[in-house]
């Protein structure tokens, strides 16, 4: 199986208390924080069941989450799979003609790697494969 299931759903967010509130009223308040430099990214992780939802908030202008932000405003931002063998299936998924944004796979959060399938291949979907770190 190429996809071993759903990771998370990121969610882009401009105030990152609000939701954050809203876990912890349900009774879901382990979150883990990161911070991705590289994207100008404060990530909170919140596991529900099997699946995590991630809120995105960026650090300043420059993060790509806040252009998304300035022009669809806070919601859904990606849905990210988890993988086995990103690099192979990556190469697979170019050949089938989707378009995939990074060159190589990156460093995710928990020391994951990811790559990003663009939108435009995924009917306005932004998808994110992960490869998590072997232990």
């Amino acid at each position: 199986m190429k996809i071993k299931k759903i990771d998370h759903i990121g969610i882009a967010v401009k105030d990152e208390s609000k939701l954050e509130e809203f876990f912890k009223i349900s009774g879901l308040s382990e979150i883990e924080e990161e911070i991705i430099e590289r994207e100008n990214l404060k990530v909170k992780f919140i596991k529900v069941g099997d699946v995590m939802i991630e809120l995105l908030f960026p650090l300043n202008e420059k993060a790509p989450v806040a252009k998304f932000l300035d022009k669809k405003g806070a919601g859904i931002h990606h849905i990210a799979y988890e993988v086995e063998n990103i690099e192979e299936l990556m190469e697979e998924y170019k050949e089938k003609g989707v378009k995939v944004i990074n060159d190589k796979p990156v460093e995710g959060a928990h020391n994951s790697k990811v790559v990003f399938l663009h939108p435009a291949s995924l009917d306005g979907v932004l998808t994110e494969l992960v490869e998590k770190e072997k232990t």
